[in-house]
């Protein structure tokens, strides 16, 4: 039997790799979890020079920058936690440049974190926290 040292480049693929695989699964959880409580997905990924949103929704007239979260165990922590001060700033920016290239900038807006848990079988628990910080701090 061969071993693989933990802290080889083929370890660090396979580990990028499964926290990517992470990631998808979760967002992909997250927008079919919004949907079903009446959001409308307007663009997964948005990008611009400022960071990246994963969700941008609707909630009736609300434009929602949805953060999403995802763990596979609880070694990390709950997984909101990840959504620290720093994150919140980057996602800040994003959302005001969103919103002044689509001309939205008087429409109320809000962030939201969608924060999932992933079991073995690839479900998915979704803990949804509207508001949970503000565009305005």
């Amino acid at each position: 039997m061969v071993r693989r040292d933990p802290e080889s480049p083929a370890a660090g693929r396979l580990k990028d790799r499964r926290r990517i695989d992470t990631g998808k699964r979760g967002e992909a959880i997250a927008a079919a979890y919004l949907e079903r409580m009446g959001y409308v997905v307007l663009e997964r990924n948005y990008r611009c020079r400022f960071g990246e949103i994963d969700i941008v929704a609707r909630d009736g007239t609300t434009v929602c920058f949805v953060e999403v979260k995802s763990r596979r165990s609880a070694r990390y922590g709950d997984p909101q936690l990840a959504v620290h001060a720093k994150k919140q700033e980057k996602m800040i920016r994003t959302a005001r440049h969103y919103l002044a290239g689509r001309g939205l900038e008087d429409r109320p807006a809000r962030f939201d974190v969608a924060a999932i848990r992933l079991s073995p079988d690839g479900a998915g628990a979704v803990d949804l926290i509207r508001n949970a910080f503000e565009l305005n701090p």
